[in-house]
């Protein structure tokens, strides 16, 4: 849940304080970079079809 305003308007990314803030996975929306690539590299479902074979 997204407590801080500046992360409500603008997002944590955004924000100049980003590098320095403690608390930015816990009152901000931000996300390590790491756990963003995992998330687009799982497959979509049963339905995801790898086409490097």
């Amino acid at each position: 849940m997204t407590l801080c305003p500046i992360a409500l308007v603008v997002g944590c990314t955004k924000c100049p304080a980003v590098t320095a803030c403690p608390l930015k996975e816990i009152i901000g929306d931000y996300k390590k970079p790491d756990e963003m690539q995992s998330k687009q590299r799982e497959p979509n479902g049963p339905g995801d079809v790898n086409r490097d074979r």
